[in-house]
């Protein structure tokens, strides 16, 4: 890099944008550091002298006299899932017009990876921390709290060691969904989840459905089961699974549409007819949801609400200020095509039979 020498031009400095831009030196100020605070007029003429100067602002002083960097650390389990990237989306934008910027990193669901993805960014000065979901290492907590850094959790609703939620309720959320599954006649029922021994979202989602289906007179057996990623192959390697029983289920309840997108997939492989001898359902409601063949009936979880609501929500508690936020948000039962009524062996027999027969 070349050193710097008298011919080349002097920075801009803070003076020369607020001179340019025809405001105070105070309304430049807050017009880069808290722009919700200042008008909109001045705040247009304030970007437009600062993008005509080339003007960067000194952010390593701005630190040490604000004893803040404005950079928030989000750490996800992984950006594989749409609806993790969906929420990562309105974290962002909500959090730059707040004036804060996003450090991201991932751990891929592995615990001891975490803690150490966790350090690093606080290691960064970050001023608060979004996580996902609220089993994590002691360590982790203890680490948030020695260092009096601002927490969200979200994907949850508990009461955690430290930090505040933003979440639903995954118990009520697979409860519903299991409602409706047991409403068309299904009582063989399987599930394909992520490992629970990490995962208390999962442990939650596998409640709901155990619950609704004790109620119903049921019992949820233990080896339909599946723990598997949340991913595509998660849920294809749910139905080769499936094949391989000798007493089939004929539902497939899948935690996230990944999974269920994947589980489309093998049917269509192994040709099992959904929803004709198995129905398969999912949980996030993306995009593609909507496009599969059959269309999927999923959960709707509102991920992009709940990434403006943790963005909202970190920088109050940064702030010492109140949004009047909810902490919670609400999931629904979206109906589609993938979802039957439970086939009845009689019926299935006699279509073995005709096709013989031909």
């Amino acid at each position: 890099m070349a050193a710097m020498t008298n011919l080349d031009p002097p920075r801009p400095t803070l003076e020369d944008v607020a001179k340019l831009a025809g405001v105070s030196l105070g309304s430049a100020s807050r017009a880069l550091s808290v722009p919700d605070q200042v008008k909109p007029k001045t705040l247009a003429q304030v970007k437009r002298a600062v993008e005509q100067l080339g003007y960067v602002s000194n952010g390593a002083a701005r630190a040490l006299a604000s004893k803040r960097t404005r950079t928030i650390g989000a750490i996800y389990p992984t950006m594989y899932n749409p609806a993790f990237v969906e929420s990562l989306h309105t974290l962002q934008q909500t959090l730059w017009g707040l004036n804060y910027q996003v450090v991201l990193a991932i751990h891929e669901y592995i615990p001891e990876r975490e803690y150490d993805v966790v350090r690093a960014v606080v290691e960064r000065g970050v001023d608060g921390v979004v996580l996902v979901g609220t089993a994590h290492e002691d360590r982790v907590f203890d680490l948030m709290r020695q260092r009096r850094i601002p927490l969200v959790l979200t994907w949850q609703l508990d009461e955690p060691r430290y930090g505040e939620c933003i979440g639903f309720d995954n118990w009520r959320a697979t409860y519903e969904m299991t409602k409706e599954v047991l409403a068309r006649g299904h009582k063989q029922v399987a599930i394909v989840c992520g490992s629970m021994k990490n995962n208390q979202r999962a442990r939650q989602r596998v409640a709901g459905t155990a619950d609704a289906m004790k109620e119903a007179g049921l019992e949820l057996a233990p080896d339909l089961v599946l723990e598997e990623p949340f991913s595509i192959e998660g849920g294809r390697d749910a139905v080769r699974q499936i094949v391989a029983l000798e007493e089939k289920p004929t539902v497939l309840i899948c935690h996230t549409d990944l999974q269920a997108i994947g589980a489309l997939h093998e049917c269509g492989i192994q040709r099992i007819r959904v929803p004709e001898d198995m129905s398969i359902t999912g949980m996030d409601d993306i995009e593609l949801a909507a496009l599969t063949k059959p269309a999927l009936t999923t959960i709707r979880v509102p991920t992009k609400e709940i990434g403006v609501l943790a963005a909202r929500r970190i920088v109050g508690l940064i702030e010492k200020r109140s949004f009047n936020d909810p902490l919670s948000v609400k999931c629904e039962v979206v109906l589609r095509d993938s979802l039957g009524d439970a086939p009845l062996p009689a019926k299935r027999s006699l279509s073995t039979r005709r096709k013989t027969s031909r």
